[in-house]
């Protein structure tokens, strides 16, 4: 069984800065792409940044500049590092891989985290 387990939500103040972390557990051959999405009240779900295994990094446009994905491929973890806050970046951070293999039989499937609330106050 495959788990992602985020860390590092909570409420900060505009301006300020917060970490997450997403390990990903259990039986893991590769992963190719680990991502962070997020949920604002009453709005669907958006990408926020995306990595690939070689580093390739996909960021939308509202974090650029501001949120630095990365990822450690020996601890099938990836990192947001997110500076400078604002009140719209209030939301569920969802931790999120796709084709992650088992086994060299696997075709790979993703997998969701549970989410992290982020909170940023103005």
């Amino acid at each position: 069984q495959v788990q992602l387990v985020e860390s590092g939500g909570g409420l900060v103040q505009a301006g300020e800065s917060l970490r997450l972390s997403c390990a990903a557990s259990g039986r893991i051959l590769s992963i190719n792409v680990m991502g962070w999405y997020r949920q604002a009240p009453g709005k669907q779900r958006e990408l926020v940044a995306t990595i690939t295994y070689a580093g390739t990094t996909n960021y939308a446009d509202s974090v650029k500049g501001r949120f630095t994905i990365s990822r450690d491929n020996g601890k099938n973890t990836v990192y947001l590092q997110m500076n400078s806050l604002k009140s719209e970046d209030t939301a569920v951070y969802y931790c999120n891989v796709e084709r992650l293999r088992r086994s060299y039989n696997d075709r790979g499937s993703d997998y969701w985290g549970q989410g992290t609330q982020v909170t940023v106050s103005s």
